[in-house]
C-alpha cells in the first residue's frame, strides 16, 4: 500500500466512528477523509465500512484492515517514545517500570531525582507484566527474579530484598503463640492467592505447610503486609518494614532463599543516553540505603 494517509484516515474513522470526527482529529476537510475512504475501498476492491445515520462501521474486511493499522499506530508512538529518550539533557519523559511491591521505596527516590531536574516527567508504572523495552514502553526497568534474558537489553545487578516469616501481636493476643517446634503446623498464614507462584517466598509456604492453612489469600505483596499487621496470620514481611514495627514477632530464623533478587534492565540503545545514565547513577546510590542486614 503506497498511500499510508489513506490507511490512517480510515483508522480514525473506524475510531471515532463519523466522518467529521476524523477529519477534526486529522486536522482536515470531512471532504478528504471522504475521498480518502473512497479512494482506499476503490484500491483493495472491498466495502471498509458502513455508511448509516449515525455514522461508520467497519465491515469484516474494515476490521481487518484496522488491526493492522492499530498495531502500526502504536509501533510510531512506541517508537516517537524511544527516540526522545535520546535528548542531551535530562528533561522530557522518564518511564520507570517495577512491580508494585517495590513502589514504596522507588517512588520517594523518583521524587527526590525530580526535584533535581525540574523539567522531567516522571512515569512510574507498576505491573505486573513485563514491559517491552525494545518497543519504548519504558526506558528503565526494575524487575525482580531471575536475571532478564531478553537480547538487546542491559542488565545490572540491584538491591535484594530481604524477607522474614512475622505475625502481628494482635494475632497472637486472639489464637496464641505455638511452641516453636509446632508453627509450621499450627498456625495460620497469609499467601498468595495463586498456591502456584513464583515468589520464593511462596515456594517456600507451600512446602512447608498445608494449603488450607493458608487461610488468608491475596494477590499482591501490599496486601500480604496489610493482612499480616490486621493479624490475619503469619506471612512475609521485608526487614526494613517489620524493624518499624515493634508488633511484629519473627517466627523463625531468616532464610536466604525467602531473598528476591532484583535487576535493573535498560535497552542497548538508550543506556548511555544522558537522562538513562543520571537515573541509573541516583537509583543505585538512594538504594544503598535500604538493605538491612
Amino acid at each position: 500500500m503506497e498511500n499510508w494517509d489513506e490507511i490512517r484516515t480510515a483508522f480514525q474513522v473506524a475510531k471515532m466512528g463519523t466522518v467529521s470526527g476524523a477529519a477534526q482529529v486529522l486536522g482536515v476537510h470531512h471532504a478528504t477523509v471522504i475521498r480518502h475512504i473512497d479512494s482506499l475501498e476503490q484500491t483493495l476492491g472491498v466495502k471498509l465500512f458502513q455508511r448509516h445515520a449515525r455514522g461508520y462501521t467497519p465491515t469484516e474486511a474494515g476490521v481487518d484492515l484496522l488491526k493492522v493499522a492499530q498495531a502500526t499506530d502504536d509501533q510510531f508512538s512506541q517508537l516517537v517514545s524511544r527516540i526522545k529518550g535520546r535528548g542531551e539533557d535530562v528533561s522530557g519523559e522518564l518511564i520507570i517500570t517495577s512491580l508494585p511491591g517495590i513502589s514504596r521505596k522507588i517512588a520517594p527516590i523518583l521524587a527526590d531525582f525530580q526535584v533535581l531536574h525540574p523539567n522531567l516527567i516522571v512515569r512510574y508504572l507498576t505491573d505486573a507484566r513485563v514491559f517491552r523495552l525494545e518497543y519504548g514502553e519504558a526506558h528503565v526497568a526494575v524487575r525482580t527474579g531471575p536475571a532478564p534474558q531478553e537480547p538487546d537489553n542491559v542488565v545490572q545487578p540491584f538491591v535484594t530484598q530481604k524477607f522474614g516469616l512475622y505475625v502481628h501481636q494482635s494475632y497472637v493476643d486472639r489464637f496464641g503463640l505455638p511452641a516453636p517446634e509446632n508453627v509450621l503446623s499450627e498456625m495460620r498464614f497469609v499467601g498468595f492467592d495463586d498456591l502456584g507462584h513464583r515468589a520464593p517466598t511462596m515456594k517456600w509456604l507451600k512446602e512447608n505447610v498445608k494449603p488450607e492453612q493458608i487461610s488468608f489469600r491475596v494477590s499482591t505483596m501490599e496486601a500480604t503486609l496489610e493482612a499480616v499487621m490486621a493479624g490475619a496470620g503469619a506471612g512475609f514481611v521485608s526487614h526494613d518494614l517489620a524493624e518499624a514495627d515493634a508488633n511484629l514477632i519473627q517466627l523463625l530464623p531468616r532464610e536466604a532463599e525467602w531473598s528476591a533478587t532484583n535487576w535493573i534492565v535498560t535497552h542497548v540503545d538508550l543506556h548511555r543516553t544522558p537522562k538513562v545514565q543520571a537515573v541509573l547513577a541516583y537509583l543505585k546510590e538512594r538504594s544503598k540505603e535500604w538493605e538491612i542486614d
